[in-house]
């Protein structure tokens, strides 16, 4: 008698925190549409509500978000599913072939995913009841979560480009020699390896979210069948990378090596807004490093690499994987960071931060579902701290560092060695003992 309503009350302050956290992301998203209309385009909002009719962006990443919520469905409601998406899709193709409505950069599909994943969402409000109706908003959030994580992604990095017209290249090219400037190595291998490699690396660097979204679904496999979702898998560390990183970007404005010493990459930047065009084949002098006006389309998007930081999270989450698993979360890790370095996208300090990032985020993220465990909050506030100090150091330091490579090298690799093996240790031992949440969990509220 008296169980019934002590579990009630244990989740009235569940039940607040997702109400909380809930309202703060829509807020966000508030705040940030109104600040792209600022600048005269549409915000993720906007972005997201033309593509439920209009000619999407990213159909890739509408249907990798359809396959996220696919994972709280049985098998007969998965292949409805994505048979209803495709002949949404077919549809729409066809009405835009023939009213030549089409947008030449857009996906010709895509509309199909989104129109299911809204489909489950009014199933699950007027069907559905109980732990069902739960699981399934559950399933639909995490699909649109990961959509809204991109429109989100590209409105901050328009802020960036906007706001920030000086940009800090300077100062981490310079603090950068103290790792002998591995964009200039990387980048001339690259170019000594021809067309091949560059595709492969530019496959890779593009499909990250393909490997994200397939590390996901091995770790949401057993999600319909029991009816819950794990206490923690990738997607939530990769939307919270993507949430924190581009906060980063407005402190620190960089926008890589091809862009501030070369011809530029994508369209955006270009040679008249380059200080000179050394990029790959001359590193850049060791001088007195100042500030650069940049134009206003490029993302000041370099430090930290959040590329880096996606993919050290696939590499995380893939250890515990089958053995294909593991070999391609390497594989993504190891040629995300040659991409990076070897395009010119980012500096070599920018791939250390990122490391550093990741894995504070990622413990943090668990220390919280331990229930604020003491030795995960103390690894949180040293990885923080060594964050911050590379970014300080780099932005203060970079000439004292350029001048003493081969003691600021080994140190700047060191402090994120630590880092590393600081995490390791403590996961380690979270494994060797029992999780210890700070209230009573209900197995169908367990977080996405």
């Amino acid at each position: 008698m008296s169980s019934m309503p002590s579990r009630e009350l244990s989740r009235i302050p569940r039940t607040r925190l997702w109400a909380v956290a809930g309202a703060a992301v829509l807020g966000f998203l508030v705040v940030l549409e109104f600040a792209a209309r600022r600048y005269d385009v549409p915000g993720p909002i906007t972005h997201q509500a033309r593509e439920v009719v209009f000619a999407p962006t990213s159909g890739p990443l509408l249907y990798a978000s359809m396959a996220l919520m696919l994972v709280v469905l049985t098998w007969r409601q998965r292949f409805v599913a994505l048979g209803a998406a495709i002949g949404i899709d077919v549809v729409f193709a066809l009405v835009r072939w023939v009213t030549g409505t089409g947008t030449p950069d857009g996906h010709s599909f895509g509309n199909g995913a989104l129109w299911v994943i809204l489909g489950t969402a009014v199933v699950a409000v007027t069907r559905r009841t109980g732990r069902e109706r739960v699981l399934l908003l559950k399933g639909v959030g995490l699909g649109l979560l990961l959509v809204a994580g991109r429109k989100t992604g590209d409105t901050w990095l328009l802020i960036t480009s906007k706001t920030r017209p000086a940009v800090l290249d300077q100062y981490v090219a310079v603090a950068d020699h103290a790792l002998g400037s591995p964009s200039w190595v990387v980048g001339r291998l690259v170019e000594a390896a021809g067309p091949a490699g560059a595709h492969l690396l530019d496959w890779v660097y593009t499909q990250l979210a393909v490997a994200a979204v397939a590390v996901a679904l091995y770790q949401l496999r057993h999600v319909a069948a029991e009816r819950r979702f794990p206490r923690h898998h990738l997607v939530r560390t990769f939307l919270t990378i993507g949430l924190v990183g581009p906060a980063v970007y407005m402190i620190y404005p960089v926008v890589g090596p091809v862009f501030l010493y070369g011809t530029g990459a994508f369209g955006t930047g270009g040679a008249e807004w380059a200080v000179a065009d050394l990029w790959p084949h001359t590193p850049p002098p060791i001088t007195t490093p100042l500030p650069v006006t940049y134009d206003e389309v490029t993302p000041r998007n370099c430090m930290p690499s959040l590329h880096t930081a996606w993919a050290t999270a696939i590499f995380l989450h893939s250890r515990r994987g089958p053995r294909a698993l593991r070999y391609a979360g390497t594989f993504w890790l190891l040629t995300t960071l040659g991409a990076t370095l070897g395009f010119g996208y980012h500096y070599g300090i920018d791939l250390v931060a990122g490391v550093v990032f990741t894995l504070t985020i990622e413990a943090a993220l668990r220390t919280y579902d331990r229930g604020w465990d003491r030795s995960g909050l103390w690894f949180v506030a040293y990885g923080a701290t060594v964050f911050a100090a590379i970014l300080l150091s780099s932005r203060h330091l970079s000439l004292e560092m350029a001048h003493h490579p081969w003691a600021s090298g080994p140190l700047l690799v060191l402090a994120m060695a630590s880092v590393i093996h600081g995490y390791v240790r403590t996961t380690s031992r979270w494994q060797e003992q029992p999780t210890t949440p700070t209230r009573p969990r209900e197995p169908q509220l367990e977080p996405i």
